[in-house]
């Protein structure tokens, strides 16, 4: 699936065909073309791809609308989940062995003071008893031949793994690695437990393509059909060291004590293509930063009826920072929208808002209404000791000042901030 991908992006690729070390050296590329897609013939014998959804452009080709209504595209599949479709077989089932080494598949080792190689692009597939289906992200550092340490916030797999613990109980999952985006973005969105994100990965196939996801059983856990690796794998009760790792924001992350997962199985199809998802790169702030967007714009429109878009912007690693567009209808509208993204996204820091004539995407743009449109003393939102992002650095135990910027026009004097056009 990864080939025809990449296929489709051929005027953009670039194929590195020298050998290329999965230590760091890897890594140089990634940065050097950073919003290009890549192609590595050779990393310790195996092809690697990364920075295939470094852009918003990019994605919105693929799924075959623009990019300003991706926000839109995910918030209709988030809300209205689509059945999956089950078949017999699938391509990656064609290669299966218990015969393999962690070590010597073409993870990265991304950074110099990274503890190991780290799974990025993986994601993690459970099943609970009543039979809900769960993906999700989550980094893994490799420990040795067969285990890793996982990642895990408090959120669903992490309330499955607990119950699994609870009982003395081993957690069964498949881990999968090389799908495309909107695989991806299904695992990255955050919905009610009982919500399986199979089912919003289905939803936008059938916008996209017309038809259902496909899934296979391995082992009684359903996965993507197109998947490029599978792993069978556990996740035990055992803890052990995870980190340090760069995270989103280019900062080393700090060491906890996390799940072990043993893996006993690797599926792959023929000629198959590791995805390595740069940790800090473009790619990761799109499949982090992306599914987020249409919480703040929903949380927006609660307040502001006619919301135009929502941006989290690559400035502001898309977690941090946010531009959302409006059509004002009464003074402090701007003010009521800057609080519901903050509630939208409890992670967001620092928010412009803006009048519709502003192109969200351009940063120019954007800091021209700030130039012309906003006064600190009487269009800045400051909120002090709230409860931020741990990602930030410049956060104390999770705390944090909120700010926000009102750069839209005033009603009675919307005349006076027009930008000179020609007619």
């Amino acid at each position: 699936m990864l080939r025809e991908i990449l296929e489709m992006f051929k005027d953009e690729l670039i194929v590195i065909e020298e050998p290329v070390s999965k230590k760091v050296e890897i890594t140089k590329y990634m940065l050097k073309y950073k919003d290009k897609p890549l192609l590595f013939k050779d990393v310790d014998g195996w092809e690697v791809a990364s920075n295939i959804w470094a852009t918003r452009e990019r994605i919105a080709k693929y799924l075959g609308i623009k990019k300003e209504d991706i926000v839109h595209f995910l918030a209709k599949a988030s809300d209205e989940p689509k059945p999956y479709n089950v078949v017999e077989k699938a391509e990656f089932m064609k290669n299966s062995t218990r015969d393999f080494s962690l070590r010597e598949l073409p993870i990265p080792h991304y950074f110099p003071k990274d503890a190991s190689q780290y799974f990025t692009s993986a994601i993690v597939v459970a099943k609970d008893k009543d039979g809900f289906v769960n993906l999700s992200f989550h980094r893994m550092m490799v420990r040795d031949d067969k285990s890793v340490t996982i990642r895990l916030v408090p959120r669903h797999l992490y309330a499955m793994w607990r119950e699994a613990k609870e009982h003395g109980e081993e957690l069964d999952v498949r881990i999968i690695v090389g799908n495309p985006i909107h695989v991806l973005l299904a695992g990255a969105t955050s919905v009610a437990y009982g919500v399986s994100e199979l089912e919003i990965a289905s939803a936008m196939s059938e916008m996209a393509f017309g038809k259902p996801l496909e899934v296979v059983s391995v082992g009684g856990i359903e996965v993507p059909a197109m998947s490029e690796f599978v792993f069978e794998a556990k996740i035990l009760p055992e803890l052990d060291k995870e980190g340090p790792f760069v995270d989103i924001t280019s900062t080393y992350d700090i060491v906890r004590e996390q799940p072990v997962v043993v893996f006993e199985r690797m599926y792959h199809v023929d000629e198959p293509i590791f995805h390595a998802l740069l940790s800090s790169g473009y790619e990761h702030y799109m499949l982090m930063g992306l599914p987020k967007e249409p919480q703040i714009y929903r949380s927006v429109k609660q307040v502001v009826p006619k919301v135009h878009g929502v941006r989290l912007t690559e400035g502001g690693a898309m977690w941090l920072h946010a531009v959302v567009s409006i059509t004002k209808q009464h003074d402090g509208d701007g003010k009521n929208a800057i609080l519901a993204a903050f509630t939208g996204h409890p992670s967001l820091k620092h928010v412009v808002v803006v009048d519709e004539d502003i192109n969200i995407y351009d940063d120019r743009e954007v800091e021209w209404a700030i130039a012309t449109r906003f006064q600190a003393d009487k269009d800045l939102v400051v909120i002090p000791n709230a409860r931020g992002s741990s990602l930030d650095p410049s956060g104390e135990k999770g705390f944090t000042t909120k700010w926000g910027i009102d750069a839209t026009k005033p009603l009675d004097r919307k005349e006076e901030f027009e930008r000179a056009r020609l007619e």
